[in-house]
């Protein structure tokens, strides 16, 4: 078969193309095919199955308000709920680095679901992708608006669940080791004592704050640009389009999704997608904390602290026999470093805000899908593979007895001048704090005792 045979001849306001024979979109959009052969990448298949989303619920929208035909709205939402399901994934052809705007995007969307209708109508009754499919619409108001739920989704349906593992995961690892009394360190030196289930309670209060901040931004998102059209006056929508289209969204996403009160702001700025995505690079660098936690605590296993063991999943080395590396926890931070750099990108696009439009809806709906996604699997993968397995060592408790910042509950009964006194000297001689108190100090062996306790070490003084 040559060239000729398997394309078709379709025409935009440009003129004429060919178009593959097989394909649902049209001119325009092989035009952006032709114009971006920039990378390998493209709107995740969730942007397109939200954009598919909305078309859907615009068609209804459009009925109900008079202004759209019966026929050609049913035809519209037969062929949008293939895009919903992923049946024309294959049929958005267009380069994420494309016109600023996502119009080549969402006129590839416009296109498919018009000729797709076609199709389902038996070729009879013609629908067109601007007049029908994207009547009452712009890409200026469509593609920030599916940017917003596509991220919405992503955080509430996948994020902040793996987030919430997380946080189970640890508050039972808190419980379960709350008994067990170790060093605790300060500049990577000796502090004073503290339980190991009270380091894991810190880590669950990282998480549960990055829920709430994550539980925060989910309402911003979803005030959406919709109704805002070409520059967020509402000109050629019906003022009751977005309303209509937004309920309808609303109750299939399970999402607060209104049309935003500020529609000059949500066209012209990204400031939603740049705090949206503060709080993902925040959830991952609370992440990324405790992963370098837990390796520093399963350091060794002779020559490190070595007060963790973490769950043995793979040999660490090619040349060490024996050589066990902590790499679940390794491959978590790595994705904190692409969480970063989406985030980085987020502002950069976010800069991008000239006078009416914002013109870096792509790359910026790109990385902010991306960080949640990477995120949010990284992290289910963190509690599966790598928290739930850990085992505490004794290494932890009996180096208590040696540690140095046990002078600080000699403090109250000594003064901080004497009690440093003692402490230097088992810095120097090697003997324990408590053996030092007996000979320094005027103090009973119930008074050393007592001030000596670790357990009392770990929570306020009466």
């Amino acid at each position: 078969m040559n060239r000729e045979d398997s394309m078709r001849t379709e025409k935009d306001t440009m003129g004429e193309m060919l178009v593959p024979s097989d394909a649902y979109w049209g001119a325009s959009t092989q035009r952006a095919v032709l114009n971006f052969p920039i990378s390998q990448l493209k709107f995740p298949k969730e942007f397109n199955h939200i954009l598919g989303r909305v078309k859907r619920a615009a068609a209804k929208a459009n009925f109900e308000l008079d202004k759209l035909d019966k026929e050609i709205s049913e035809l519209i939402v037969q062929a949008a709920n293939d895009v919903v399901k992923g049946d024309l994934d294959d049929y958005f052809v267009v380069d994420l680095f494309q016109t600023g705007s996502g119009t080549s995007t969402n006129t590839n969307a416009n296109e498919v679901i018009a000729n797709r209708a076609f199709e389902i109508g038996n070729r009879v009754l013609k629908v067109h992708p601007n007049d029908h499919v994207n009547m009452g619409q712009s890409s200026n108001d469509v593609i920030p608006t599916v940017s917003h739920l596509t991220a919405a989704q992503s955080i509430n349906e996948q994020l902040i669940p793996s987030l919430v593992q997380l946080k189970l995961s640890l508050d039972a690892k808190s419980s379960e080791t709350w008994e067990i009394i170790k060093t605790g360190r300060t500049h990577l030196q000796d502090a004073t004592p503290i339980r190991l289930g009270q380091e894991f309670l810190g880590y669950s209060q990282q998480i549960e704050l990055s829920i709430n901040r994550l539980h925060a931004i989910l309402p911003e998102l979803c005030h959406v640009a919709l109704g805002g059209t070409a520059v967020g006056t509402g000109v050629n929508t019906h003022p009751l389009f977005a309303g209509k289209v937004c309920s309808i969204l609303s109750e299939e996403l399970f999402l607060p999704v209104k049309e935003t009160p500020y529609h000059f702001q949500a066209q012209g700025t990204q400031d939603t997608m740049l705090a949206a995505s503060a709080a993902i690079r925040n959830a991952a660098i609370s992440i990324q904390k405790i992963a370098n936690d837990l390796r520093w605590l399963a350091s060794g296993p002779r020559a490190g602290l070595a007060e963790l063991e973490l769950p043995t999943v793979q040999p660490g080395s090619s040349i060490m026999p024996g050589k066990v590396n902590p790499v679940i926890a390794e491959s978590v931070v790595q994705v904190v470093c692409q969480v970063i750099g989406n985030d980085a990108a987020i502002a950069a696009a976010a800069q991008g805000g000239y006078l009416e439009l914002n013109t870096y809806w792509p790359v910026a709906a790109y990385n902010l899908h991306q960080a949640s996604q990477l995120l949010a699997s990284a992290t289910s993968n963190f509690v599966d593979q790598c928290i739930d397995g850990i085992k505490a060592t004794t290494n932890g408790p009996e180096s208590v007895e040696q540690g140095l910042m046990l002078a600080t509950g000699l403090t109250p009964a000594i003064g901080y001048d004497k009690a440093a006194s003692i402490a230097k000297e088992a810095a120097a001689t090697g003997r324990t704090i408590r053996e030092l108190a007996r000979e320094n100090t005027d103090l009973s062996e119930d008074d050393i005792n007592k001030l000596l306790d670790p357990m009392k070490m770990t929570e306020p003084s009466p």
